[in-house]
């Protein structure tokens, strides 16, 4: 994980969600996730100790969440654990990481940059304003920035 990386901090996905995936991915299937760690969910599906129960805690989690956490077998995790995206991750919010931060009392990450910082390209025939105030009937808003096509 990157240093920059909120879930480093975080790990209210760990403490919130039940973490079942197919067996396959156990080590005594071949795959990567230590068996001492996960129990039986149905014929197909394993759950990681510790998330099936209605207050979960991975067993794999360790640390103060919201404080600084981490994952004691990082590198053999989960499809479930490796797929699972912090918000703004891909520049979209995500609505299940933000529910496990406020189950927590965190608050809902923010997007990395703020949509007035974003730079825009230049376009011709396109005319880049400060604020809804400066354009009437403008064509898109990207943040508090308005863009609007010129009459030529």
């Amino acid at each position: 994980m990157a240093s920059d990386n909120p879930c480093l901090t975080c790990g209210a996905c760990c403490a919130f969600y039940k973490a079942t995936f197919h067996r396959s991915e156990t080590a005594s299937a071949c795959g990567s996730v230590p068996d001492e760690l996960v129990e039986d969910h149905d014929s197909f599906r394993v759950v990681m100790r510790g998330t099936r129960w209605a207050k979960p805690r991975c067993t794999a989690l360790h640390g103060d969440i919201g404080v600084s956490v981490g994952c004691s077998i990082y590198e053999a995790r989960s499809s479930t654990c490796r797929e699972f995206p912090y918000a703004w991750e891909h520049g979209d919010a995500h609505d299940k990481c933000d529910r496990a931060r406020l189950a927590w009392g965190l608050a809902p990450l923010q997007a990395r940059h703020e949509p007035s910082t974003v730079p825009l390209p230049e376009l011709p025939g396109i005319e880049v304003h400060a604020g809804p105030d400066d354009v009437a009937g403008a064509d898109a808003t990207l943040g508090s920035r308005l863009v609007s096509r010129t009459r030529g």
